[in-house]
């Protein structure tokens, strides 16, 4: 039997989150928060289907550690703190605070604000900061795009053996094909030093803009 990739149409794809857990509505109101009053950036949010991902992996790793790069307005991040339970921590790591006050006022509405730490600044300096050993659980991310290589190598050796680590955006829409500029670079970059890193076993799941998701050895 020949293997015929999936052409996910946009009916597939309303049928696809039609036959999926909905989203509440303290995320539907944050989803259409994010549409309404960033309209031209709304599109680093990640998908409905992905947010419900993160949460489900996070739960059934037992995740209790957590680090994502790249907030926005938190809807990865209140996520992921749902499954990580109320005894988790998450360091999320951004640049705006434009953004990262709405995600704010959403963590604290759905009574996880608690388990979040929130840095502002660029990344790469406040990763510094985490403790050395091997002590996450779980790491996203999904920030700038030239600098993925960096917080790979960053947090990898921080993830415990049998640890994640997720990387959104990595079929980049079809760029990675043809990379013309340096965020296209960034991300073909990336995969191609992931995919050779004898640290870890990875695939790359086809949601939203596709995952990497891969596991330390």
């Amino acid at each position: 039997m020949t293997y015929k990739p999936l052409n996910l149409t946009p009916e597939l794809h309303e049928y696809l989150l039609a036959h999926s857990t909905p989203p509440d509505p303290i995320i539907a109101d944050l989803i259409a928060e994010t549409r309404q009053n960033l309209p031209e950036a709304a599109g680093m949010q990640v998908a409905p289907e992905q947010a419900a991902f993160l949460k489900m992996l996070a739960t059934v790793t037992g995740a209790k550690r957590a680090v994502e790069i790249g907030t926005f307005t938190g809807l990865s991040a209140l996520a992921i703190a749902r499954g990580l339970g109320a005894d988790g921590r998450l360091n999320c790591y951004d640049i705006s605070t434009e953004f990262t006050d709405i995600a704010r006022r959403y963590w604290a509405r759905a009574g996880v604000d608690d388990r979040i730490e929130l840095r502002i600044g660029p990344a790469a300096d406040s990763i510094r900061d985490l403790p050395e050993d091997e002590h996450l659980d779980l790491v996203f991310i999904d920030a700038d795009k030239e600098n993925y290589t960096n917080y790979w190598n960053a947090l990898l050796p921080r993830v415990r053996k049998g640890g994640l680590v997720l990387v959104d955006n990595v079929l980049w829409s079809g760029r990675v094909l043809d990379p013309q500029n340096d965020r296209d670079r960034g991300v073909a970059d990336f995969n191609a030093a992931a995919v050779g890193d004898p640290r870890v076993e990875l695939v790359i799941v086809p949601i939203g803009d596709g995952i990497t998701m891969a596991r330390k050895k």
